[in-house]
């Protein structure tokens, strides 16, 4: 549903863990000539900044906005880029890092810091021209973008998805069942929690990406989006 603006355009795309919303955000920004935010990104971010300075993680639910301010996590709109750098590094693959990976659910879940990450989540959205992903980018967000999904798709295929991810390989049977349980113990903390919850936002198309391949998942949004032009 294309609400009318008179800003630069929001595109949100939400959905659980695997559903493919960051690499097909990434190719709706790419076509349209958007930004891309990448709020899992952030989240990985913090966690990164948590671990490298070292504190320790029974702190990490006492964290104020001071503390997180301090941690010297900075977002940029640069052209047509986001970057987010700690104590002046491009951060790139160390968010992607083994540890990170680990710990990032338990600092996702902390409200102090999804509170944090609100003011800031925005502040790149008030340049518009934007497509964003993650889990309450429609709910919470951006609750007025133009344009809304909300993509799914079955847990096995999500866990073959995150397991090809990480390793580059077609999973095994067992690998898969095993990352399956583990993205449902996510889903249940995601859809469960108090503050954010995961859930689909009002007006947002669903759309299953179950057996879709890829380059099929952008065309669909690209029909539903490419009336957008950046203002």
């Amino acid at each position: 549903m294309i609400v009318p603006r008179t800003r630069p355009p929001v595109i949100t795309l939400d959905g659980p863990a695997g559903s493919g919303k960051t690499s097909t955000a990434q190719a709706v920004a790419r076509r349209l000539g958007f930004r891309h935010l990448d709020s899992g990104a952030l989240y990985r971010a913090l966690t990164f900044a948590l671990l490298k300075e070292g504190v320790p993680e029974q702190e990490w639910a006492t964290l104020e906005a001071q503390q997180l301010t301090d941690l010297n996590v900075e977002v940029e709109v640069e052209g047509d880029v986001v970057n987010i750098y700690h104590d002046g590094v491009l951060l790139t693959s160390d968010l992607r890092s083994t540890e990170v990976t680990a710990s990032v659910s338990a600092v996702a879940g902390l409200p102090a810091v999804r509170d944090w990450l609100l003011d800031v989540q925005r502040s790149v959205g008030a340049h518009g021209n934007l497509v964003a992903d993650g889990r309450d980018m429609g709910t919470v967000v951006f609750p007025d973008a133009d344009v809304k999904f909300f993509l799914v798709a079955s847990l096995e295929e999500r866990a073959r998805r995150r397991l090809l991810q990480d390793h580059g390989r077609e999973p095994a049977e067992a690998e898969v069942q095993e990352e399956a349980r583990r993205i449902e113990q996510r889903d249940n903390t995601d859809s469960s929690r108090s503050h954010s919850p995961l859930r689909r936002p009002e007006h947002a198309l669903e759309v299953d990406t179950t057996g879709l391949p890829f380059d099929d998942q952008v065309s669909l949004i690209m029909r539903q989006v490419q009336d957008l032009t950046p203002l």
